[in-house]
Parts: structure tokens; sequence; C-alpha cells
């Protein structure tokens, strides 16, 4: 049986610079992110179509969203497969593909985890729970284009 969950955000265009959308160069493309009583997120567009280099762009939350859901149900499925992780990082990088009529899509991203385990016999079987994680994650789930792994592994 499918369960059905609900997700609500905010957004809130900040970049109004006294003459609105006026022309391309009259608007910032700075806004703000917020979901109920959490920090805001300072959001713009990439530097490369006239965003601030000092605020996150879609995109980027766009592979940090793979990256953590990953994260998460790999963290899970150690944990239940008696895996002791304590250290998780990853440096995950996606490539994103803009067409002649401005419009773009993304072409792949790798997940590149640094994971550090209690235990060097149980490596083998920590690689293949990345495979698992990347079939249960929500976000991998719903793209359209591959979602590489390069795990790394460290024991304490």
């Amino acid at each position: 049986m499918e369960k059905e969950h609900h997700y609500t955000t905010s957004l809130t265009w900040t970049g109004n610079k006294g003459e609105g959308t006026a022309n391309y160069k009259a608007y910032d493309r700075d806004h703000v992110i917020e979901v109920g009583g959490k920090p805001a997120i300072p959001g713009s567009s990439d530097p490369s179509f006239r965003g601030s280099p000092q605020r996150y762009n879609p995109e980027e939350l766009f592979v940090s969203s793979l990256s953590s859901c990953h994260m998460l149900w790999y963290l899970h499925l150690c944990s239940v497969n008696n895996i002791v992780v304590t250290a998780y990082r990853d440096e995950a990088k996606g490539i994103m593909m803009e067409k002649a009529d401005g419009s773009g899509y993304f072409k792949e991203v790798t997940l590149y985890p640094i994971v550090t385990l209690t235990d060097s016999t149980r490596i083998d079987r920590a690689r293949e729970l990345h495979h698992e994680a990347n079939k249960l994650c929500f976000i991998a789930n719903s793209c359209n284009f591959p979602i590489r792994h390069e795990p790394g592994f460290r024991t304490d």
C-alpha cells in the first residue's frame, strides 16, 4: 500500500531593485526559501544566469538533495545490517546541460561518499549497500538520469 506525503515550502522573491522586471538586467535573482519555523535558505540563480555567488542556487540544492537522501538511506541500511558507520562525507557533483534556447537538464550526478567504518571486514557489504540505498532513495527514484556512486572507505 502506498502512503502519500505532502511537503510545503514558501519562496519569496527579494530581488526587486525598484523597477521590478522592467528588463532582464533590472532585477536580482535573489529569493528566500522557508519551511515552517526552520532557518531560511538564501537562494539565487547560478552566477552564469546573473545570480549571486553568495547564495544557494536550485541546481546546488538539487544535487545536495540527492546526496542527503542517499546518505540517509545508506546509514539506515548500514544500521540494520550491523555495519557501524562513524563518519560520512560526500562531495557530490552534478553535470547540467544547457540547450541553445536557455533550457537545460541534468545529465548525471555522481556521489563521492567517504565512509568511515569500525570494522574493515565489512567494507564489501558496505559498498553493496550504496546500490541498495540508490534503489530506495526518494529523490533518485524521481530522476530520469543516472546517479553514480564512487564510495571510498576508511576504518577507525
